[in-house]
C-alpha cells in the first residue's frame, strides 16, 4: 500500500532547484506567474488613459490658455468637443426650475416627460420640522438652475403616495425612460443633514444622468464603484398604503 510521503519545503514559491524537482514530479504546485508584469500593465495604461484624457475637465478659457503647451491639432479637437458638449447643453436646457406636481398630473408631468429627460421627484415632508426635507429642498432648487437639461419637481410625500410615512422624507425618485430607477430614502443615503450639492451631482453621476466630465459640476467625480446607493423600487403615485404598516417603508 503505498502511503502518502511528506517532503519538507521551507518555501513552496521560492525559485530553487528542490522546488523545480519537486514541481516537475507533481509533489507541490506550479508557482504562479508573477502580478507584477500585470501591474506594471495596468500603471502604464492608467497613466496613458490619464494623459490622452488629461483635458476632458478644462472649459474654453482653460483650453485657450494651454495653446503654448499642446499641440495645436489635439488642442482644437477637444476645443470643438467641448463647443459641441455646450451646445448640446444650451439645446436641451429648458427646465431649470422645480415643478409643483400635482396628483392628476403625475403621469403626464413625471412618467410621459422621463422619456425624454431624466425626471426627478422630491417627495416632501409633510411637517414643517423636517429638517433634511428642508435642506434637499434649497438644494433642489440650486440644482434646477444649474442642470436645466434634467426636470427637478416636488411634491408632498402623502399626497403623492398615501399613508406614506413622514420618518422616510425626504425621498427622492428618479424616473428615466418611462419607469422608476432609483428611490433614496431619506439623506442618510447621502450626507445626512450636512448633505450639499456635491453629494447630489454624485447622485445625478452614478444613474447616469451626468457624465463624470460634465463641465457644470462643482468638481471632478466619477462614479464611485461600489456605491452605497442602492436602488428601490417605489411604489407608484397611484397605489395606498391604508393596509400597510411603516415597516413596509422602512
Amino acid at each position: 500500500m503505498n502511503m502518502p510521503v511528506n517532503v519538507p519545503t521551507d518555501d513552496p514559491n521560492a525559485d530553487t532547484e528542490w522546488n523545480d524537482i519537486l514541481r516537475k514530479h507533481g509533489i507541490i504546485p506550479e508557482k504562479p506567474p508573477s502580478p507584477t508584469p500585470i501591474i506594471e500593465e495596468a500603471i502604464a495604461n492608467a497613466r496613458e488613459h490619464a494623459h490622452q484624457n488629461r483635458l476632458e475637465n478644462k472649459d474654453l478659457d482653460q483650453l485657450d490658455e494651454l495653446e503654448d503647451d499642446e499641440d495645436a491639432e489635439f488642442l482644437e479637437q477637444y476645443r470643438k468637443k467641448r463647443m459641441a458638449e455646450l451646445s448640446t447643453i444650451s439645446r436641451t436646457s429648458v427646465f431649470n426650475q422645480v415643478y409643483p406636481i400635482q396628483k392628476p398630473d403625475y403621469s403626464r408631468d413625471v412618467t410621459d416627460a422621463s422619456t425624454h429627460a431624466f425626471v426627478l421627484v422630491h417627495l416632501t415632508s409633510s411637517l414643517g420640522a423636517n429638517t433634511e426635507s428642508r435642506i434637499l429642498t434649497e438644494l433642489w432648487r440650486e440644482l434646477a438652475r444649474k442642470f436645466g437639461d434634467i426636470k427637478f419637481c416636488e411634491m408632498k410625500a402623502d399626497m403623492c403616495i398615501e399613508g406614506y410615512p413622514d420618518k422616510n422624507t425626504p425621498t427622492i425618485l428618479v424616473y428615466h425612460d418611462g419607469d422608476i430607477k432609483r428611490q433614496v430614502v431619506t439623506l442618510r443615503e447621502l450626507a445626512g443633514t450636512k448633505s450639499g450639492i456635491k453629494d447630489l451631482e454624485k447622485l445625478l453621476i452614478d444613474i447616469g444622468a451626468l457624465k463624470g466630465n460634465d463641465s457644470r459640476l462643482s468638481h471632478s467625480a466619477l462614479p464611485a464603484e461600489n456605491s452605497s446607493l442602492t436602488g428601490r423600487k417605489a411604489m407608484p403615485p397611484s397605489s395606498t398604503a391604508e393596509d400597510d404598516d411603516d415597516d413596509e417603508w422602512a
